[in-house]
């Protein structure tokens, strides 16, 4: 499947006051729209992902999986500031004909969200049948449910929180701490900061697992060593693996969006703006061994949100158990949609009669 790009042509107005020019947002579309329009999935992906969820979500989307192309239509946005096709900071700023890099102007996940709107409303999309994230993702489910600017029937939210927590906003000013140390990261070429960005994604994949994975996958055999660590060379891998894939820019304005989670700015006590949901069936995931996202943070959504269910999803993983325990999704989400959408089945048929 390939991936799709939606031209805005219109100045986008960030949360700030800034606008951007000529935004493009690049996505996936899987499977076919139905003629009243109910069977739609939007995927919210996290921080690093792309709009292909059905590359990076195996077992839980795919042709044979819960989430397929023969019973939904599945959209899947790429982010505001990610560099898979969506406008980043390595797009072209018109007004210079020179790409923006550290100029880009920052943005928040509201400013995220108000884009997917767009691309909905494109189109023609006035519901959403199951609007799903896990992390980042699960951010931008929450803050579209409380925007209130489309219709959402199903909402699923995985390992996120109403408002980032000081402890995650230290996660990620350390990441960027570590990209600003790298002195490239000043200069104006696509592959400036590398090394620094390998860094914080040694640092971030700290937070994603647990003392107890690494107790497991990179424990070493001989206990004569006394350098060259599994563990070391794992940190090492990853932050290569993720250098060859995205760059140093996107990166440092992602975690900046994700530092502005909060569902209350401007509108009130979160609890009240939690509680406001209404005529949406939530149902709210935490992990207990998450570190970055702890299980506390999502009782406290599923406590706000009227009859919100919660789910406490056990993992040895931590908090990427959302991307690995798919088996255990597949079961409770299929559960919770098959309720659900049986119920609303139900009310249509009274209706009618």
């Amino acid at each position: 499947m390939s991936v799709k790009t939606f031209g805005y042509s219109q100045d986008f107005e960030l949360e700030s006051g800034k606008k951007l020019a000529n935004l493009q947002i690049a996505y996936h579309s899987y499977g076919e729209l139905n003629e009243d329009k109910s069977n739609v999935i939007w995927v919210c992906h996290a921080l690093t992902a792309n709009s292909d969820v059905f590359d990076w979500w195996p077992g839980l989307f795919g042709e044979h999986e819960l989430f397929n192309d023969k019973d939904y239509f599945i959209i899947c946005a790429n982010v505001l500031g990610s560099h898979y096709g969506t406008t980043n900071p390595l797009s072209i700023d018109p007004n210079t004909n020179l790409p923006y890099y550290s100029d880009f102007p920052q943005f928040t996940i509201r400013d995220i969200v108000k884009a997917h709107q767009l691309l909905a409303d494109h189109l023609g999309i006035n519901e959403i049948n199951t609007l799903i994230g896990g992390s980042l993702g699960g951010q931008q489910a929450l803050e579209w449910t409380v925007a209130k600017t489309i219709k959402i029937h199903n909402l699923i939210a995985i390992g996120t929180n109403a408002f980032f927590s000081p402890w995650g906003i230290a996660f990620n000013e350390s990441q960027r701490l570590a990209i600003e140390a790298d002195s490239t990261f000043t200069e104006k070429r696509d592959d400036a900061g590398m090394k620094g960005l390998k860094a914080a994604r040694s640092m971030a994949l700290l937070s994603y697992r647990t003392y107890n994975a690494y107790g497991t996958t990179q424990v070493e055999s001989d206990h004569d060593k006394t350098d060259a660590y599994k563990a070391s060379s794992y940190q090492s891998y990853q932050g290569d693996k993720l250098v060859r894939r995205f760059n140093a820019f996107s990166y440092w304005y992602l975690t900046k969006a994700m530092d502005s989670h909060h569902l209350g700015r401007s509108r009130g006590q979160v609890e009240q703006v939690l509680q406001s949901i209404e005529g949406v069936n939530a149902l709210i995931i935490g992990i207990p061994s998450d570190v970055l996202f702890p299980p506390q943070e999502q009782e406290f959504i599923a406590k706000n949100i009227p009859h919100a269910e919660y789910y406490e999803l056990h993992s040895f993983f931590g908090h990427d158990g959302f991307l690995i325990e798919t088996k255990t999704l597949t079961q409770v989400i299929g559960n919770f949609l098959e309720k659900n959408n049986t119920k609303a089945e139900n009310h249509l048929n009274l209706i009618k009669e």
